[in-house]
């Protein structure tokens, strides 16, 4: 069983901050303090507030996931990498298609601010197959073949650059965790409890389903984030995956 596995349900659980308003999120925050393992921070809040939300919340003693895909050059992205680090990010992510260069690059930013004893670090995970996609829009943008095998083949490159874990889709984690073993870290977005609306998620799961399939942490968004009580929603989905 990963590392991962073995620590109390509510703290695997990520709250997608995915909101334009600071004050909102912050309110979010201080509703599910304690009750939630890390808080997620994507591009749309994050280009609301800039560095100074994510900072708040760390300063807050809150774990952040800074959900940016960095996706470019290797240069700019390890430098992306590092403003993550200086921010306190526990995790940040790039896309696995940026390629090996850019992700080594990356890798090696990280270590260079890690803490000599290596207990402080942001840990990078790789972005495999984004959740909205399925295996047309894949193959429209140049992705040749099945979702498992496209999502596998990412993870392997993730995990030979250095990355710590990936970013995938509950349908693919099973075939990554034979792929690349028990120790890497897997996030799986796309999280909808059972009743509750796909939206834009083309492969969602349950958070049961996400578990079985070997998931270590598991984003949920709007299911908690828009419930008229979010802390009672976050509790229902820890029920769920055991905790």
């Amino acid at each position: 069983m990963p590392p991962e596995q073995q620590v109390p349900s509510r703290s695997r659980l990520i709250v997608a901050l995915d909101t334009s308003d600071g004050a909102e999120a912050l309110r979010l925050v201080a509703a599910l303090r304690g009750r939630v393992g890390i808080f997620k921070i994507g591009l749309q809040l994050f280009g609301a507030e800039g560095p100074s939300i994510v900072r708040r919340i760390v300063e807050g003693g809150e774990q952040v996931f800074l959900d940016l895909k960095i996706h470019d050059i290797p240069n700019t992205a390890a430098h992306a990498v590092g403003e993550a680090i200086r921010m306190g990010a526990a995790f940040t992510d790039l896309h696995v298609a940026g390629g090996a260069a850019m992700l080594r690059a990356a890798v090696e930013e990280a270590r260079r601010a890690a803490s000599p004893d290596g207990s402080s670090r942001t840990r990078l995970l790789g972005v495999t197959m984004l959740t909205s996609m399925d295996a047309a829009t894949a193959r429209s943008v140049g992705f040749h073949g099945e979702m498992p095998e496209l999502a596998v083949r990412l993870a392997r490159l993730a995990q030979e650059c250095g990355l710590d874990g990936v970013v995938a889709s509950a349908h693919e984690v099973a075939a990554i965790r034979s792929a690349c073993g028990e120790s890497f870290v897997i996030f799986v977005p796309g999280i909808r409890p059972r009743g509750a609306a796909a939206g834009d998620q083309k492969r969602a799961a349950t958070p049961a389903e996400a578990v079985r399939a070997g998931a270590d942490y598991l984003v949920v968004g709007r299911p908690i984030t828009g419930s008229g009580d979010p802390a009672a929603a976050a509790e229902a989905i820890i029920a769920e995956i055991g905790g």
